[in-house]
C-alpha cells in the first residue's frame, strides 16, 4: 500500500486487492463495495489494468468484470483515504463480500 501526502488536506492511498470469492465480483458485491466507498468523502477509482473506474458508481463497478482471482488497484483520494481503503481492503480479501471462498 502507498500514501502520499500532497497537501495538508488531501491524502492518497492506494492498494491491490485479489477478488477472491468464487463468484467473482458480480452485482451484489458490487453493491457492498460502492456502499462502503459512499460512506467516505474521498473519491475513489478502482482499475483492473485495462479500465478504469469511479468506485462509488455501481453501474462502472460492473463494468469491471473481475472474476475470482482478478487483481484490482484501489485509489482514495481526500482527507480519509488511508480508512477508506482499509475497509474496502477488509471486505474484499478478508470480508470475501460475505461469501465463499473457490
Amino acid at each position: 500500500m502507498r500514501t502520499e501526502h500532497d497537501s495538508l488536506e488531501n491524502v492518497v492511498c492506494e492498494t491491490e486487492v485479489e477478488i477472491k470469492n468464487a463468484e467473482g465480483l458480480h452485482m451484489r458485491p458490487a453493491m457492498q463495495f460502492v456502499d462502503i466507498a459512499s460512506q467516505f468523502d474521498s473519491d475513489i477509482t478502482v482499475s483492473n489494468n485495462e479500465t478504469e473506474v469511479n468506485g462509488k458508481s455501481i453501474m462502472e463497478m460492473s463494468m469491471l468484470a473481475a472474476t475470482c482471482g482478478t487483481k484490482l488497484k484501489i485509489k482514495a483520494e481526500g482527507s480519509d483515504a488511508q480508512r477508506v481503503i482499509n475497509a474496502l481492503r477488509e471486505l474484499v480479501e478478508e470480508k470475501l463480500f460475505s461469501e465463499p471462498a473457490p
